[in-house]
């Protein structure tokens, strides 16, 4: 489909059944179109056609959206064929311009990003998702031996990376390993004993809510940040090496990587630290690595 064609619809899509309404937000107005055609056709061509789709639907909007950018026609087809498995609605783009486009609008559950690209190269794309505040996961492709795109890609908001040529067993791994941390996420039990909003002076993070406010600015952060942001102020005093955090944070096996902890930390100094020079919230232990600054007071 032509991109020209998806115009944004300004009002929800709105199902009305017999016992039940379904409020739907949709993308554009070309996809409502589709949507409606499949539910009417489905609805008026079986006698219980209403249980058909509200299980449709229940599937359908329940559906992982999985951003292919690649420029290679057999990978992607190999990557859709996969994704489909894991039940993934799968969005393709084969240039870095228009990968960065489709990212902004649809906002995935994971963008699949190659480095090699025309037009706009992956770290590139990558840099400017994260300078969006789009803070879906990315797990890169380079078909380089050179360890400076890995480096590059897990420097500039990469969450995960993988060589060319890489087994289908490999990469099926890595998706349900990111979508599993979703989910968990998502799914975390509430428990009234423990402190969901922890408090510093004027740093607040909302583990439950994946927010952090700062001096009464909301401040946005890539996943892997809130996830170091959390692991230290959760343990004020600690210090983590970088290892630690890699294996902690990243869930793989980075070993030669870990300067990748310091560019974090460095960008999330940056974003929460008012003396970049004199951090107040994450310090530094000299030979070691990082840790919560445990004077400041926690409530």
């Amino acid at each position: 489909m032509s991109q020209k064609y998806h115009t944004k619809v300004k009002k929800p899509y709105v199902l009305n059944f017999r016992y039940l309404s379904l409020n739907f937000p949709m993308r554009c107005k070309e996809c409502v179109k589709m949507e409606t055609f499949r539910i009417v056709l489905v609805r008026f061509s079986h006698p219980i056609g209403e249980l058909f789709v509200i299980l449709y639907l229940l599937f359908r909007f329940h559906m992982k959206n999985v951003l292919i950018v690649e420029d290679d026609p057999e990978i992607i087809h190999l990557l859709e064929i996969h994704l489909k498995d894991l039940h993934c609605n799968v969005i393709k783009a084969t240039t870095g311009t228009q990968g960065l486009r489709l990212a902004i609008a649809e906002k995935p559950d994971l963008i699949i990003l190659d480095v090699m690209l025309p037009e706009m190269d992956g770290v590139e794309v990558c840099q400017k998702i994260r300078a969006n505040n789009i803070l879906s996961p990315i797990m890169m492709l380079t078909a380089k031996s050179e360890e400076i795109d890995k480096v590059l890609g897990l420097e500039v908001g990469a969450d995960d990376y993988l060589t060319k040529p890489f087994s289908v067993r490999e990469f099926i791994a890595r998706v349900k390993a990111i979508f599993r941390r979703q989910k968990m996420d998502d799914a975390q039990p509430v428990d009234d004993n423990q402190h969901r909003l922890m408090q510093f002076d004027a740093l607040s993070i909302d583990v439950e809510m994946r927010k952090v406010i700062l001096d009464g600015q909301k401040i946005e952060l890539s996943p892997k940040e809130f996830e170091l942001l959390t692991l230290l102020s959760s343990n004020p005093g600690k210090s983590y090496d970088r290892t630690q955090l890699l294996n902690m944070i990243w869930g793989y096996d980075f070993k030669g990587y870990e300067h990748t902890v310091n560019s974090h930390i460095n960008r999330l100094r940056s974003k929460i630290e008012p003396d970049m020079s004199h951090p107040k919230f994450i310090l530094t232990t000299w030979g070691v690595g990082y840790k919560f600054n445990e004077e400041l007071v926690k409530t």
